[in-house]
């Protein structure tokens, strides 16, 4: 665990995944390489040895951003887990959905989600959070703080991750362990996204609050 402000920059000369850790994790690192090679997508960045994360993924344009990112997360030996509602985790289907790394969310006003995340981290001893900063594929006017606050109340480090249509890369410059202070960490992350193309560019937008 890194002192609140370091930032870690990574190498991006390489790609390097976690090591193998079975044979359905081995079929799966398979498959996400062969989808990327098939679209023409290349990884950059080793996946850093941090067993907990709250993974930042942007620019988010498309629905494309979500398959691309899976498909890196397999080639890297990831699991990445997301925030969903926890009616889609009930029913005949709920099991399938929580066998995609969702994690319900009860989304009512009582619930609060950092709090939530914050159990759901201290209860694993591996957890990768994948947290859109935009919340949205539209374009919107400034990012959501969410991922910010989850990565504190958990003590965890933000790592970030640049998908780059222009360069059809998904990269991870990064890992920073934030401050507290959103407002003074804010311009720090943005900047490792300011030259990334989204799918629809006019959709990403960086600004925060």
């Amino acid at each position: 665990m890194a002192p609140p402000g370091t930032l870690i920059r990574h190498d991006l000369s390489a790609a390097r995944p976690r090591p193998p850790r079975g044979a359905l994790v081995e079929i799966w690192h398979w498959c996400g390489s062969a989808f990327l090679a098939l679209g023409g997508w290349r990884l950059r960045g080793d996946w850093p040895a941090d067993p907990k994360c709250v993974i930042i993924a942007a620019p988010h344009t498309s629905v494309w951003d979500g398959i691309w990112m899976i498909a890196a997360a397999a080639k890297w030996r990831i699991r990445l887990r997301y925030m969903g509602k926890k009616s889609l985790t009930e029913g005949p289907f709920g099991g399938i959905v929580k066998w995609t790394g969702c994690i319900p969310i009860d989304r009512s006003k009582a619930n609060d989600v950092v709090g939530a995340m914050k159990t759901e981290f201290a209860a694993r001893t591996d957890l990768t959070l994948a947290v859109p900063p935009e919340g949205t594929r539209e374009r919107t006017e400034k990012w959501k703080s969410g991922f910010y606050h989850i990565a504190v109340g958990a003590g965890v480090p933000i790592l970030f991750a640049v998908m780059d249509y222009s360069q059809k890369t998904v990269s991870l410059p990064a890992t920073f362990w934030p401050s507290g202070d959103y407002e003074a960490d804010l311009p720090i992350i943005q900047s490792f996204y300011q030259a990334a193309q989204g799918k629809y560019p006019e959709n990403f937008v960086l600004t925060g609050n």
